[in-house]
């Protein structure tokens, strides 16, 4: 590897690199610890719901029913570990994504540069800094140019340090950092540099320190809240009514244990505990599936703010194009062609070798590397000089859009090649307005047709003068245009078709020229009609002005990063909820400033990848429309999880209650409660978790961001559901009742229908919209299995006896059973009625 201060590094072999991993452990600081089976059954024993499980035990043991009293137990070992599974299947997802979220590090391998985790970096490691880096260990730097870090997380210091290479390495009195190292989680924010590694993980300074940069955000969401507020106000409601209970058994009954137990069973009944779980599972869950779809999720209330987005405001150069480019065309002043691989005239021969030298020798920019492969295929052409000759460097800065290197000839002579944006080069040239406005129309007739244009320029130095301080000390001579073409993706038309009809607005936000950025859009199907929005127009506007101007178009160029902002800001302030796409250190501020700030993963910076919700792993716009399909189809799932459990309930309760009214013996115990339990939570966190999406999730409007999760709608539905599986239930006891069933028959037919109606109640909910017999066919894996155990237990209940006398029953005949099958299955077909029956109802849960 060459560097432009003439040095070459190798780094280590690869062979080394794993052998040192091996002995010194990844570059990672401690995490907290992970929680072990042990500690998650203990946190499960503070639960309410295990609380009411071990009291109701103690109560059956008072009574002496042992068997009970067993089985009650034996019910909650069950409980704990499926939170134990829970709990480590979602540490599983989690770990996943610490995975893919790790910084990464560019390193010199076998003399090749490698992008790698930043875990895998080892000591001796020769590491390469960019503008926008989070340094991956502690370096000792072999060369820096301009090269600056923002070191305040060590040492306080709001200022960024200035860096140098070969400075001492020693920190003086006044500091823990030196200025001859790079330390690990520093900011690189400016310049570039190459150091050596010689401290990873926990020996590193920030190691010594014991802090961790990075910590999984604890905020709380939008959804979480009103979860919260929901489960206390339910939890309320039902201890006041459980504490009735037992007043009104003790007092008018003179049955103080047996109104423990069914203020127990009710408080079991009406206790919202599965609301916490079904949230964490389908956002930690949802965030591992984007993660398989190459999106990482950073922040957790990007799941929620995906289904809601309406504008994706998106860059065009890596994200609806392929950022692959070649060079398609050249022109100077008096020629232009092509490219279609023939020999090119010496004037443009001569631009092709100025736009060469102005170029990085380690091409890693893709039109350097384009400018390379197109000079490596014109054999009359000389290569470029070894790079031992470059004498100096300019980088790119905001305030100069231009890159130049000043080489040295073999007779000694200096020559300064040096290509940019158009505009900038025109004004380091000093051209005319003749020449100005000739280069302007050259560059209208590439931009039209779809290709980006850089300018290039040359002059010779003096060899007894200092090389020029800036560029615009140079004598630069104009020699002409580069044309670059980089194709859409594939898909892109087709997201944006898609994006189109889910009334999700597509907004292109480039920094390219604006005929460049209009043809681009018109080939990836943007409306096109209301122009192009440059950077230019944007500082003439106020906010109110730009708001409107926003409505009318959806190409914006020539943007720099702050305008970028002022537009996010804009659209946020119309009602819009915004996605935002970004690569570099400056788009930190709008990626933070959107709701769901999308960063690349592929080609952004560390600062841009931390400030972001989400980051493209691949880069793709068709990766992002994806995403928030699966947004959408996680907060649907979600609802649906809700109202199945807010309908389950309602009979459980109900059945819970009639006995106090009508002075009946207890029709459900804790024993019976916690059985539905093992049934209900599966459902409500896995088996809604994994249904497929909605024919139409892509053909509706983005949901009413404000509109709580569990709207009026939502909870109509779900009492509506949860009263005809009350009345299902009730008629098939009160049948029992009429014909003279025994107390234990009742029963047994009674929770037969509860399984029955609590299985009917799954499919009504598996859509809003389409009917039960319509989800039939779509694939749910977890679903059948649940299902299948649900019954298998069921039939063990009923027809084993040991286990049929714990729970009270005795066995009706098979016809009197079949009641309740045929119960659920009359109540889910009025429920299907009901969905077509009440439209407004439909369109609003739909």
């Amino acid at each position: 590897m060459t560097e432009g201060n003439g040095l070459r590094h190798r780094g280590l072999t690869a062979a080394e690199a794993a052998r040192r991993l091996q002995a010194d452990g990844p570059n990672e600081l401690p995490r907290a610890r992970r929680q072990g089976p042990l500690q998650i059954a203990l946190e499960v024993l503070r639960e309410p719901m295990f609380r009411l499980l071990l009291a109701a035990g103690a109560i059956y043991l008072l009574l002496g029913d042992l068997g009970e009293a067993l089985l009650l137990l034996a019910f909650a070992g069950v409980s704990v570990g499926i939170s134990i599974w829970q709990s480590i299947r979602s540490e599983h997802a989690l770990e996943a994504l610490r995975e893919l979220g790790s910084p990464r590090a560019q390193v010199i391998r076998d003399g090749e540069l490698r992008r790698i985790p930043g875990r895998e970096v080892v000591n001796g490691d020769v590491v390469v800094l960019s503008e926008g880096d989070r340094v991956p260990a502690d370096l000792r730097l072999l060369y820096a140019r301009e090269l600056q870090t923002d070191e305040s997380l060590l040492t306080g210091e709001s200022l960024p340090a200035g860096k140098r290479a070969g400075e001492d390495a020693i920190p003086n009195e006044n500091s823990i950092t030196a200025p001859g190292c790079a330390y690990s989680g520093t900011l690189v924010v400016r310049g570039d540099g190459v150091g050596e590694v010689f401290a990873t993980g926990v020996a590193t300074e920030i190691g010594k320190i014991g802090h961790m940069l990075q910590s999984v955000g604890s905020e709380v969401s939008p959804l979480q809240r009103q979860t919260r507020g929901l489960v206390r106000f339910l939890a309320t409601a039902g201890l006041v009514v459980s504490a009735l209970v037992v007043l009104i058994h003790g007092l008018w009954r003179d049955g103080w244990l047996e109104g423990l137990l069914a203020g127990i069973a009710l408080a079991m009944a009406m206790l919202p505990e599965e609301f916490p779980l079904v949230l964490t599972v389908f956002l930690t869950l949802g965030a591992w599936r984007l993660a398989r779809q190459n999106v990482l999720t950073r922040r957790q209330a990007a799941v929620e703010a995906l289904g809601a987005a309406t504008v994706l405001c998106t860059d065009k150069t890596g994200t609806l194009t392929r950022n692959r480019m070649s060079v398609t065309e050249l022109a100077t002043a008096d020629a232009s062609t092509t490219l279609d691989g023939s020999a090119l005239p010496p004037a443009l021969a001569r631009l092709l070798s100025v736009a060469v030298l102005a170029s990085k020798p380690e091409a890693v920019d893709p039109m350097d590397r384009a400018l390379r492969e197109t000079l490596a295929a014109q054999p009359d052409i000389a290569p470029p000089p070894a790079e031992e000759r470059i004498v100096q460097e300019y980088g790119l800065s905001p305030e100069l859009p231009a890159y130049a290197l000043l080489w040295r000839a073999d007779d000694g002579t200096l020559r300064l090649a040096a290509k940019g944006a158009p505009e900038t080069i025109a004004a380091l040239c000093g051209l005319d307005e003749a020449g100005r406005a000739a280069m302007r129309t050259g560059i209208e007739a590439m931009a039209a047709r779809g290709i980006r244009v850089l300018a290039a320029a040359e002059c010779e130095w003096p060899q007894a003068q200092p090389p020029p301080a800036t560029l615009r000390e140079a004598p630069l001579q104009y020699r002409g245009l580069l044309g670059f073409s980089d194709p859409l993706r594939a898909g892109v038309a087709e997201a944006i078709t898609e994006c189109r009809a889910a009334g999700v607005r597509v907004l292109m936000i480039t920094g390219d020229h604006p005929l460049t950025a209009r043809a681009i859009a018109a080939q990836a199907g943007l409306d096109t009609r209301g122009g192009v929005l440059s950077g230019t127009e944007i500082d003439t506007l106020d906010a109110d002005a730009l708001a409107r101007r926003l409505e009318q178009t959806d190409i914006c160029a020539r943007i720099s990063p702050a305008q970028k902002l002022r537009i996010v800001e804009a659209l946020k302030a119309d009602g819009e909820v915004v996605a935002m796409t970004g690569d570099g250190v400056n788009d930190a501020p709008s990626l933070r400033a959107a709701h769901i700030g999308v960063a690349m993963g592929g080609r952004g910076s560390d600062v841009a990848r931390e400030a972001a919700a989400l980051v493209l792993l691949d880069d793709d716009f068709g990766t992002l429309v994806s995403a928030v399909r699966q947004g959408r189809r996680i907060y649907d799932n979600l609802r649906k999880a809700m109202a199945y459990i807010l309908a389950v309930h309602v009979p459980i309760a109900g059945l819970s209650l009639l006995p106090l009214l009508f002075g009946w013996p207890l029709i459900l115990t804790p024993i019976h409660i916690v059985f539905l339990e093992l049934l209900i939570d599966p459902v409500c966190s896995i088996v809604f978790e994994a249904e497929p999406e909605e024919p139409n999730l892509m053909r509706r409007p983005p949901r009413d961001p404000r509109e709580p999760l569990i709207s009026r709608h939502v909870l109509a539905w779900a009492l509506l559901q949860g009263l005809f599986a009350f009345g299902a239930v009730a008629a098939l006891y009160l049948y029992g009742l009429h014909i003279g069933l025994s107390d234990g028959a009742r029963h047994a037919l009674a929770f037969t229908g509860l399984i029955m109606t609590n299985i009917a109640l799954i499919f009504a909910n598996r859509s809003f919209s389409a009917s039960a017999i319509g989800t039939l066919g779509r694939h749910n894996r977890a679903l059948w299995r649940v299902l299948g155990a649900a019954s298998a237990i069921l039939l063990l209940t009923l027809f084993v006896p040991p286990l049929r006398r714990l729970f009270g029953f005795e066995l009706p005949a098979l016809p009197l059973l079949l009641l309740a099958p045929a119960a659920s299955l009359a109540m889910l077909a009025l429920l299907d009625l009901a969905k077509r029956a009440v439209a407004p109802l439909r369109r609003a849960l739909a």
